[in-house]
């Protein structure tokens, strides 16, 4: 073999050995995740996938927080946090100035009734502010990560939080020192009307505003495409599982959902870990302030967010979100 192709063969090999130790090596993201698990059951999808990706040794959950405040939203995160053997994971439930939302499929209720959990009533949980503080004040400088995959109010009420026993810092500058990046499923691009904006436009106009770190957005157009839960509801091999049972229960009753369902939550949750350049661009700029009926609008010039454009087939996210659901 000539000396030049066996210097070539050998930096080719050194390249993919150093990139399998990086990625072996890489530290996983510690990561908050924020939901009004309820309404819709895409965040079943989503609390799947951040388990898996945990057990992948790419995700540290440090907390799950309810944006919700139906009775009962702090015994469903307690389920899947059980399922997935992972109980001991804090949980925190919006102050009283929350939405209150319930599913309409009854699929929270049958979860309750069908596994274990060990939290039974909201008042079991932590305050979400207080918790968000607690937790944020032990972590290292810009080492967390917050996905918010339902309203802003928790993430609004900590910015409005004062100083307390667990930080001499307000809201603001405790976000702006530990929090590296905010993901959230919010809004419609570059302009429209979105479940979790709308439900609270005040918080959201808060959070986008006035937080002061990089918000990456997963818009309403970027999980509408996604269809997935048939290979999941298929699968006989997967049997005394929540999440297979919510989407068997809910894909029938939903003429949308022949095809699966749209995987909005999912995606964020998969860029908050993952990262967005391998599934999409990012359109810089900023949020506009909120229209007083809750309309998003986007400023090419402002800085510091960036809302997520598909960059490969969306069935290629939609063939890994399913893989990852199944886990």
């Amino acid at each position: 073999m000539p000396g030049g192709l066996k210097l070539i063969l050998f930096f080719m090999f050194f390249c993919c050995a150093m990139n399998a130790i990086a990625q072996k090596h890489s530290k996983p993201v510690n990561i908050i995740f924020d939901s009004d698990i309820g309404p819709d059951y895409d965040d079943v999808g989503a609390i799947a996938i951040l388990h898996t990706l945990a057990d992948a040794g790419e995700a540290n959950i440090l907390a799950t927080m309810a944006s919700n405040r139906y009775e009962g939203i702090a015994g469903v995160l307690n389920v899947f946090n059980t399922y997935f053997k992972r109980p001991e994971i804090p949980i925190g439930v919006a102050d009283t100035n929350a939405v209150n939302i319930r599913d309409g499929q009854g699929w929270t209720r049958k979860l309750l009734a069908d596994y274990p959990h060990k939290i039974k009533t909201n008042t079991e949980a932590w305050n979400a502010t207080k918790l968000y503080r607690k937790i944020l004040s032990k972590q290292p400088d810009h080492s967390v990560t917050v996905v918010t995959i339902g309203f802003l109010t928790n993430i609004s009420n900590v910015l409005n939080s004062g100083p307390d026993e667990y930080s001499k810092l307000n809201g603001k500058d405790l976000i702006q020192k530990k929090v590296k990046q905010l993901v959230s499923m919010a809004g419609v691009f570059p302009a429209g009307y979105e479940f979790n904006i709308i439900k609270d436009i005040a918080s959201a106009n808060n959070a986008f505003q006035y937080i002061g770190i990089p918000v990456i957005y997963s818009g309403y157009e970027i999980g509408e495409k996604i269809k997935v839960g048939l290979p999941l509801i298929n699968d006989t091999s997967i049997q005394n599982s929540p999440v297979k049972d919510v989407f068997r229960r809910c894909i029938p009753k939903s003429n949308d959902d022949t095809n699966g369902r749209m995987s909005w939550d999912e995606t964020a949750v998969l860029v908050a870990i993952r990262g967005y350049g391998a599934y999409y661009d990012l359109h810089p700029g900023k949020m506009a302030p909120l229209a007083a009926d809750g309309k998003n609008n986007w400023d090419d010039t402002g800085k510091g967010q960036g809302y997520l454009v598909e960059k490969v087939d969306h069935l290629r996210v939609q063939d890994l979100i399913n893989k990852l659901i199944k886990h």
